[in-house]
């Protein structure tokens, strides 16, 4: 039989060897458990139609993250046929800034599912998107630095009408900016609608949505763009509309016509943008309008 001879200091020197070890290695790995905030594509699992997908959602964040800090989240909503890395150069430098998080959910086959619970409007997707943002925004809670009282969302065309219905059926977010799409018909403010700060932009040579009301893409009937604004601010009980002329910036004189609805309900503002020369393709088309817009959210 061996016999093992270690004297008590050394047994201290082993365990403090060991607790020193265990501290740094935890230390080192102290995220290692947790959901680090930064630029990555992560996956909800959703059942639609009866099958379980997994449904692709980017997360943009500053490269350098301030721990002291927790960001303002910018949910943005493609337009149909599109992805939603079509807003990655878009955002890139708000981002990259550290103004927002930015948060980038994909449309199942490519679009957002804007029917009622009788209407189905003939949308490429029957999945319940208003359900999927609520599982991303639980997912989201696994990450720090995030601050949820300062939520935003912004969409362009068939994602400006989930925007639209997302501010209708949820109490997420504080200011919305739908691009290119009105309120439709069957898009009803109630009296449990939360008051939001809406930002709503049209081009009046739109050729897919007319920006006075009617027939739309599927069996969407859209209201008159001014209408549609003025419903908003109406049911948030807004003063009546100052009307102004601007430029392609907001802050120069031009030939588009910038309707603001304010003392609304909660601090809140409704804006409507009608760009003259505006065609369906505005966000891409106007440089300065998400800066404008990003300028809008801050001040809710």
């Amino acid at each position: 039989m061996f016999k093992y001879n270690i004297s008590l200091k050394n047994i201290v020197k082993i365990i403090t060897f060991l607790l020193l070890f265990s501290c740094d290695f935890f230390s080192e790995n102290s995220e290692f458990n947790e959901n680090n905030l930064r630029t990555t594509e992560i996956f909800i699992n959703q059942n639609i139609e009866g099958k379980n997908f997994s449904r692709s959602v980017l997360i943009q964040a500053p490269s350098i993250i301030n721990k002291s800090k927790n960001y303002p989240i910018v949910m943005a909503f493609h337009g149909r046929g599109g992805t939603n890395q079509n807003w990655i150069n878009l955002l890139k430098k708000y981002t990259d800034n550290g103004d927002f998080v930015g948060i980038y959910p994909q449309g199942y086959l490519k679009s957002w599912n804007l029917a009622t619970e009788n209407l189905s409007f003939g949308e490429p997707s029957k999945a319940d998107d208003v359900e999927f943002v609520n599982l991303i925004i639980n997912e989201l809670k696994n990450y720090p630095n995030l601050d949820f009282n300062k939520i935003y969302a912004i969409g362009n065309s068939n994602g400006s009408g989930m925007v639209n219905k997302l501010a209708l059926e949820t109490t997420y977010f504080k200011a919305i900016a739908p691009i290119v799409s009105q309120l439709t018909e069957a898009m009803i403010i109630t009296n449990t609608t939360q008051p939001i700060s809406v930002f709503q932009v049209n081009g009046a040579k739109d050729n897919l949505i007319p920006i006075n009301g009617g027939q739309g893409p599927g069996t969407h009937i859209f209201l008159d763009a001014l209408v549609s604004a003025e419903y908003w601010a109406s049911s948030f009980s807004c003063s009546d509309a100052e009307q102004f002329s601007v430029g392609n910036n907001l802050s120069e004189y031009g030939i588009n016509k910038l309707y603001l609805f304010k003392n609304c309900q909660n601090g809140k503002q409704v804006r409507y943008l009608r760009l003259e020369n505006g065609y369906h393709n505005v966000l891409s088309s106007y440089t300065s309008l998400i800066e404008e817009i990003w300028d809008f959210f801050e001040k809710y």
